[in-house]
């Protein structure tokens, strides 16, 4: 009895015992729910704070990256600016750089040391009892004091009707400059190397013999001077008396030069020689004979200077040669016209336009002087006239400023009815002048 007592109590207790262990082992259903809900939420929490953290961090990124591109750009732009204002300085640097290098260029004037005024009387000394009187004190009143001369021709026969300042007109002569562009057309027109229409290519553009005359271009002569060749040039120079004395016995007339041989190339060789006659002397007297031949249509006269009445009375014209260039000059007197108009003589019109003139500049220096030449003639119903101004001076003597000089003899000359009847002649004067030219007006 007690036995199955106990055992029972055993057994009660086991059965307990093992529940209980059971129970311990294995946790209640409730429990084990919630502490997959607390970790699952705990997961969560954390990726959504890392994410927000990542998220943070990429825009922490992505903006400090932006402001690193922008400071780039900035910095970028900001070295571009330097870039280019440092271009720009060094543009200007430069371009100061070559504007100071231009003007020293240009700073250096050449120095003149000629007087352009007469140290005594004008006219002193001068052997005046056979001239032209109206003539000469026309021409007289137009020099005024200025250190040069002037020439008078009659181109029919060749007599001096005045030459002013005759110590300078009887001297051995200057550069011709370019007044010797007039001997050098003569001979390409007679060579037909080209006509006044003939276009010739320059650098950079093209011109005619009428609008190289007018405007005295020396690119244009010199490339006739090229083509030419110096043999010919030589030639026609001697023919139109360049190098020989243009007068029959005048007394103390000195002879001009023309070379046997062309100037160095280095000195520009015979282009220059063409241009404006580097290398060449010529007289008032040889250039008036020049203008003269063309003027009368090709008769190269011996110039006469008579000095005395009786010598006026008994004058006879003397022809030295006469040259083949009737059918040339009609081709370049075009140009002689253009230049009084348009050209490089245009200031002659300021004082004198009632009758045609045709005439030619020329302006160079040479050993600190000066010069300024006008060649021209001047053809009426009833008188025609060759004049040659020549000056010598400092920067204010050129050749426009000869041939405004000659502008004021000839309105002189007009006004003292020296060529006939005024209305007669401006209706009777020839539109062509000389030979039928054409010449415009």
């Amino acid at each position: 009895m007690k036995r199955s007592c106990f055992f029972a109590v055993f057994l009660s207790l086991a059965v307990w015992g093992a529940a209980g262990a059971s129970a311990l082992d294995t946790p209640p259903a409730a429990a084990p729910t919630s502490k997959t809900s607390h970790k699952t939420t705990t997961h969560h929490v954390r990726r959504r704070v890392r994410t927000t953290a990542a998220h943070r961090t990429t825009r922490t990124t992505v903006h400090k990256t932006t402001v690193h591109k922008t400071i780039v750009h900035k910095t970028t732009r900001t070295t571009t600016s330097r870039v280019r204002r440092t271009r720009t300085t060094v543009k200007r640097t430069t371009r100061a750089h070559v504007r100071r290098t231009v003007l020293r260029r240009h700073r250096y004037y050449e120095r003149f040391t000629a007087n352009p005024y007469l140290s005594g009387t004008v006219g002193a000394g001068d052997v005046t009892a056979g001239e032209d009187p109206v003539v000469r004190q026309a021409a007289v009143d137009a020099l005024g004091d200025l250190n040069g001369t002037v020439v008078v021709i009659d181109p029919t026969n060749g007599r001096i009707l005045t030459m002013v300042n005759q110590q300078i007109a009887l001297s051995p002569g200057a550069e011709p400059c370019s007044t010797i562009k007039l001997s050098v057309a003569l001979a390409a027109l007679s060579e037909g190397l080209v006509t006044r229409d003939t276009m010739v290519r320059l650098p950079g553009f093209r011109m005619n013999m009428t609008q190289a005359l007018a405007h005295s271009n020396n690119l244009y002569f010199e490339e006739l001077g090229r083509e030419l060749g110096f043999e010919r040039v030589h030639r026609y120079a001697k023919e139109f008396g360049l190098g020989e004395l243009a007068g029959y016995h005048i007394a103390g007339e000195q002879l001009g030069e023309y070379p046997d041989h062309p100037i160095p190339v280095s000195q520009g060789g015979v282009g220059r020689m063409c241009s404006f006659g580097q290398g060449v002397s010529m007289t008032p007297l040889q250039l008036g004979a020049v203008v003269m031949t063309i003027a009368n249509g090709g008769t190269l006269y011996y110039l006469q200077h008579p000095t005395t009445p009786e010598q006026v009375a008994e004058f006879k014209p003397m022809i030295k040669r006469k040259l083949d260039i009737a059918r040339d000059i009609p081709e370049m007197i075009d140009g002689m016209a253009g230049s009084v108009q348009y050209g490089t003589a245009r200031s002659l019109r300021v004082s004198f336009d009632q009758i045609p003139v045709f005439g030619k500049t020329g302006t160079c220096s040479n050993e600190g002087t000066r010069f300024g030449w006008f060649a021209s003639f001047l053809k009426s119903p009833q008188r025609n006239l060759v004049a040659v101004f020549f000056f010598k001076g400092r920067h204010g003597t050129s050749g426009p400023h000869s041939a405004e000089i000659a502008g004021h003899f000839y309105r002189d000359l007009w006004d003292q009815d020296y060529f006939a009847v005024k209305m007669q002649q401006a209706q009777e004067a020839p539109a062509g002048g000389v030979g039928g030219s054409g010449a415009s007006q």
